[in-house]
């Protein structure tokens, strides 16, 4: 078979799985949903929280952010988290653990590229439900406190690689099942660490000098600090933007070559019930 043929049928294979699982992201939105409620009541406690930080700074700006520049941020981290989080750690966890997992990798489908776009029509339908409606009130809300322009091209480039790269991290981790039986512990340690190194939590801005330099390192930063800060910066030029989204695809290439050489070698040690 040709390469060209090769490339054919990998595109085929992806586009079913991406419309397979648009249909099943629109067949289950209750979960969504819930989603939604669930980060309402956890932007009301970081409303509050910011809300005395500021209150009892003397000046109106703390590291460069205003309470609004920082709440429009963490509202629009919360919204891409819903559809950022693809749930990757789970499946490979449950499918280990059923013995599932012997029937993927059989199939004429690399494991890794079949996960990614079985999920990637639950991010899409995830996005045009909450990110989109989110990113609309925010902007009518705030009376256009971010520009709308040449960013968003970069913005929207920007937030598929961060999807790919939070993959990649969510595959490695679900991979560490192999190991430990189990993945629950490992995920909530997970969630922890790329929520707060990756400014979801609490904006870049806010670390110290030598924390900041040491993040500005790993691959955290550019899942959500760098779509956001492409997306409300104010100051940017089109060389920043650039410069944002080639340190994002060296991040794409590294955590893509690393996750599958981390799979295959932990494939030597899986056993599944007992085999």
């Amino acid at each position: 078979m040709s390469w060209a043929a090769k490339i054919s049928v990998r595109i085929r294979q992806s586009a079913a799985l991406v419309r397979g699982s648009i249909m099943e992201g629109l067949t289950f939105r209750t979960s969504t949903f819930v989603t939604i409620i669930g980060n309402f009541i956890y932007l009301v406690i970081v409303y509050f929280l910011w809300r005395a930080i500021y209150d009892s700074s003397p000046t109106e700006v703390v590291n460069g952010m205003t309470f609004y520049d920082t709440m429009v941020y963490l509202v629009l981290a919360a919204a891409m988290f819903n559809f950022l989080d693809t749930f990757v750690v789970w499946d490979i966890g449950r499918s280990y653990q059923s013995g599932e997992l012997v029937e993927f990798l059989v199939k004429p489908i690399d494991y890794q590229r079949f996960l990614f776009f079985s999920h990637a029509g639950n991010c899409v339908v995830s996005f045009c439900i909450t990110f989109l409606p989110t990113f609309v009130v925010i902007y009518f809300v705030t009376h256009g406190s971010f520009a709308l322009g040449i960013n968003l091209v970069f913005f929207a480039v920007s937030l598929v690689l961060a999807l790919v790269i939070n993959f990649c991290v969510d595959f490695m981790v679900g991979t560490i099942c192999l190991y430990t039986q189990s993945i629950w512990g490992v995920n909530i340690m997970k969630e922890v660490v790329v929520s707060l190194l990756s400014g979801a939590t609490i904006p870049l801005a806010f670390f110290p000098e030598g924390l900041r330099q040491i993040v500005d390192l790993l691959p955290f930063q550019a899942i959500y600090h760098t779509p956001l800060h492409m997306l409300t910066g104010t100051d940017l030029t089109v060389t920043d933007y650039m410069q944002g989204i080639l340190l994002q695809l060296f991040w794409v290439v590294a955590m893509l070559c690393f996750s599958k050489l981390f799979w295959q070698r932990s494939l030597r040690i899986m056993t599944i019930n007992g085999g």
